[in-house]
């Protein structure tokens, strides 16, 4: 073996050793060295900005780069409208909009030349050329003593469609969400331009498609949201006489075609995010349609609405409930939104609320109304919504205390809304699991209002000889409502009740009362309570036996 790998001498070894550690204690201290310097101060990386100077200049391109562009297309799309608005009375009439149509072909040229080198610019003169475009067109309208072309022919009306297709073509090609929207705002402006409802109302349904259609195959769910404000804003300066082309401002009369258009503009608008094909529900985009839609475009309708008869006003907001509550319902079905289906059921609701208080006469209507609230507790049910459940409350409180303030005389009618407090207090404790009520805060509402208004109502209705025995009456309810359906709260109901009798007693009976009700109240409510009391204490008796704490509820 030593023949064949002849050995290394040891002092050879050694000074290897003593070389290798001598390397590695001069790395080790370089390194510490180093390490030491750049926590102190790091040293300057060459070739690179400070970062102070970096954000310096990303500000400065950003100003030079991107805002003096917008500006500067801001500046030469008004320059370029006032040339070609100007009289020009020494020319033709038609001169101007060849000027126009020139300045826009140049525009179009140049945004292909420059689409690669400057990309930013050449989408923004696509934009004011497309305007451009548009504005030449309209001078043949306007802004000249002698126009070529009318509004009012139909020639006239197809060169302004003519210009809004081209247009939304163009945009459509190029994929771009804001120029669709651009040739979106110029058909909006045509149907101003034209002013005629047989041309404005069907354009504001084909328009809305139009919007609809581009915010669903163009995945461009923010079109709608432009598109809702545009539309209802279109309507409502035709609905006040299109002042914009000289006329009074006042309302137009409202016949059938106006609303129900309106209505139909509404519900294709309300497709747009609700045939999305992302997965959602209660996203922003969609709720913000909802509310765009709840409150602008009922909004309009309600206005125009009031220049019609009452018959026209009762009819048209029945048809606007039946359309948002179907949206409501399509909205839930789909998606399963909260939000959206609140706003769509509740606006729904205010629709029918506002056809029943036009259709009938005080205080009749409060029946309706009080009909409506278990209706819409009974829609709340199915929708799973506890904030349609809290709204209804409070419009029923509203429509309570309205009934007192409103109504001469006592009718009955207040016995109908006790009813309704239980009804709709049951409802909510039959159907608990499904709202997901956490509290027992809306049923005890309920179940207050009853506690109140019955006596009331007792009170207005039963001669004063006998408003203490109806209360013990109505105490006997509640007792005999416990034992059906097993709720402590009917039985805590009734114990209230006869406290409140015997107060009534102490307090009325002792100075008003003829002395035979009088004595009359004061036994029957006396033995009512002892027997109460004497029921207590046998079934107490009984537990304690049994071994029980307490007695058994339902639930």
């Amino acid at each position: 073996m030593n023949a064949t790998h002849p050995s290394v001498p040891e002092d050879a070894k050694e000074r290897r050793l003593a070389e290798i550690e001598a390397r590695l204690a001069k790395l080790e201290t370089l390194i510490a060295g180093r390490t030491a310097t750049s926590a102190a101060a790091p040293p300057p990386v060459a070739g690179a900005a400070p970062a102070a100077a970096r954000v310096e200049d990303d500000l400065e391109f950003e100003v030079g780069q991107n805002w003096f562009a917008m500006v500067g297309i801001v500046v030469l799309t008004l320059g370029a409208g006032f040339t070609v608005s100007l009289p020009y009375a020494g020319l033709p009439a038609g001169v101007p909009s060849l000027i126009g149509y020139a300045l826009a072909a140049g525009l179009f040229v140049l945004a292909r030349i420059w689409r690669h080198a400057f990309d930013l610019v050449s989408r923004y003169l696509r934009g004011v050329a497309m305007a451009l475009l548009y504005f030449a067109t309209l001078r043949l309208y306007f802004f000249s003593p002698r126009p070529l072309l009318a509004t009012g022919t139909l020639p006239g009306r197809a060169v302004l469609v003519l210009v809004v297709a081209a247009n939304l073509a163009f945009a459509w090609h190029r994929r771009s969400p804001w120029l669709t929207g651009l040739a979106l705002v110029m058909g909006y402006a045509t149907a101003i331009a034209i002013g005629s409802a047989g041309f404005v109302l069907p354009a504001l349904v084909v328009l809305a498609g139009l919007v609809a259609a581009g915010s669903v195959r163009g995945h461009w769910p923010g079109l709608v949201l432009a598109g809702l404000p545009l539309g209802f804003a279109t309507y409502f300066i035709w609905a006040v006489n299109d002042p914009f082309l000289g006329r009074p401002f006042q309302l137009v009369a409202a016949t059938p075609a106006g609303p129900g258009f309106l209505l139909a503009g509404a519900l294709v608008l309300a497709l747009a995010p609700l045939l999305r094909r992302q997965a959602g529900g209660d996203d922003g985009i969609a709720n913000s349609c909802a509310l765009l839609n709840c409150s602008l475009g009922y909004g309009v309708f309600t206005v125009h609405t009031l220049a019609g008869t009452a018959a026209f006003f009762t009819a048209a907001h029945l048809s606007a409930s039946l359309v948002f509550l179907a949206l409501a319902v399509l909205f839930w079905l789909r998606w399963r939104s909260r939000v959206s289906t609140f706003l769509y059921a509740m606006t729904g609701y205010l629709a029918l609320s506002l056809a029943i208080l036009r259709a009938s006469a005080v205080p009749e209507v409060f029946v309706w109304l009080s009909v409506q609230s278990v209706v819409v507790v009974a829609t709340a049910i199915w929708f799973r919504s506890r904030f349609i459940v809290v709204a209804n409350f409070l419009i029923y409180a509203v429509i309570v205390l309205g009934y007192v303030l409103l109504a001469g005389r006592e009718t009955g009618i207040s016995i109908g809304f006790g009813l309704v407090a239980l009804v709709s207090a049951r409802i909510l404790n039959w159907q608990k699991d499904r709202l997901e009520l956490k509290t027992e805060l809306m049923r005890n509402a309920y179940l207050l209002s009853a506690f109140v208004v019955f006596p009331y109502a007792l009170h207005h209705l039963v001669p004063g000889g006998y408003v203490a025995l109806s209360w013990i009456g109505l105490a006997a309810f509640y007792y005999l409502m416990n034992f059906i359906v097993r709720n402590r709260k009917f039985r805590w109901m009734g114990h209230a009740t006869l406290l409140l009798t015997a107060l009534y007693v102490l307090v009325v009976g002792t100075s008003r009362l003829e002395p035979v009700y009088r004595v009359l109240s004061f036994l029957v409510l006396g033995t009512v309570m002892l027997g109460v009391s004497l029921a207590f204490t046998r079934v107490r008796r009984g537990q304690r036996k049994a071994g029980t704490g307490a007695p058994a509820t339902g639930p």
